[in-house]
């Protein structure tokens, strides 16, 4: 039992030895090729080997003759895993390079395309993981791409729609100024509206800078739908006098629900307005609200006649206006993207979809 307690001890001293040196060889070529590693690695592992045989050798006395035998055997183990050692190296520093240059391309602004048969479970996990990445990363260039046209597009748009009433306010005002104005009092009316539409339009462009800049503080409290509806309906029921349209609440559950009060006022009345000015007069715009799966679902149904098909995944943007929406009082086309974002700081989500005679804007919200 002794005897074999010390030839433990003298092959464990030998190996440590080894261990050791390839541990410091290995961390000074830590940066360099994953060939050399592995080659180290291989190295160590059977000089750890050899130096435990050569230590319990030569405590043993052996032979000359077997301790040649001894070295041989070792020296031809450590060929056949040095060379072990490289092929598997090459193979996966070859395997990493194609996958580096397939990252460089998406990197670029391309697409990811992974390279096929990885050598191990670990690339081909890393290649899975850089697809999915990618898909990501195209995902997000196109709403970039989608956003950078919608702000471009508004900036455009606010920039005509404020330059008209402008020139309008200083015409008036010129003619107040020298006495050419036979109505002032008209001159005046129509300076208030027009500064009360742009102070709208100021408005909305600050809510929308809120929603997107990640600043909307939303105070949410316990309120039944059907006030929350109610409420809406009263204020934009002389709107819809005006415009001969005929609203309908009679579908309203009386649900709770857990919402800014404020900010949902607002997204209701968006919706309300903005249907009730595309539906012709002696119209209906209906209102609707009932418990499902998916939470609390809130749709205002108009009688537009309907959006065209390529346009309703555009409808919510930034800056968007249908074809027919370019006069006043069109607004800025900032309602419905406050809609789309007041709803989200919700953990909601808004819809639109077409049904006979018009659309249907709906609003999914959490259950209280």
């Amino acid at each position: 039992m002794k005897d074999v307690l010390l030839i433990a001890l003298f092959a464990f001293l030998g190996a440590a030895a080894a261990g050791l040196l390839g541990a410091g060889v290995l961390r000074l070529l830590r940066h360099r090729s994953l060939v050399v590693s592995l080659s180290v690695v291989a190295g160590v592992a059977v000089t750890a080997m050899l130096a435990g045989t050569l230590t319990v050798a030569w405590a043993m006395f052996l032979s000359s003759h077997d301790l040649y035998v001894v070295t041989t055997v070792a020296a031809m183990a450590a060929l056949v895993s040095l060379a072990t050692a490289v092929l598997l190296g090459r193979w996966v520093a070859a395997h990493s390079r194609e996958l580096t240059l397939a990252t460089r391309s998406f990197g670029d602004g391309g697409t990811f395309a992974a390279p096929a048969g990885q050598p191990t479970a670990e690339l081909a996990e890393l290649a899975r993981e850089l697809a999915a990445t990618s898909a990501k990363l195209d995902s997000s260039r196109e709403r970039e791409r989608a956003l950078e046209a919608s702000r471009r597009e508004l900036v455009a748009w606010i920039s005509h729609d404020l330059r008209t009433p402008l020139a309008g306010l200083r015409a008036m005002a010129e003619a107040l100024e020298d006495g050419m104005a036979a109505d002032s009092g008209r001159y005046l009316r129509q300076i208030r509206t027009e500064v009360e539409r742009m102070n709208g339009m100021v408005g909305d462009l600050f809510e929308l800078s809120r929603i997107q800049a990640g600043s909307l503080t939303l105070t949410p409290a316990r309120i039944s739908l059907y006030d929350l509806v109610g409420d809406a309906l009263a204020g934009v029921d002389p709107l819809a006098r005006e415009h001969g349209v005929r609203l309908i609440g009679d579908r309203i559950d009386e649900v709770p629900v857990e919402v800014d009060g404020k900010e949902m006022s607002r997204v209701l009345g968006n919706l309300l307005i903005n249907a009730i000015r595309r539906t012709p007069p002696d119209g209906t715009v209906a209102v609707a609200a009932h418990r499902s799966d998916g939470g609390v679902v809130l749709s205002v149904t108009d009688g537009c006649g309907g959006i065209p098909e390529e346009d309703l995944p555009r409808v919510f943007d930034t800056g968007w206006r249908g074809t027919h929406a370019r006069t006043p009082p069109a607004g800025a086309g900032l309602g419905l993207a406050i809609v789309r974002g007041i709803v989200e700081a919700h953990a909601g989500r808004a819809e639109v979809r077409n049904v006979q005679g018009g659309c249907c804007f709906s609003v999914t919200l959490p259950a209280a």
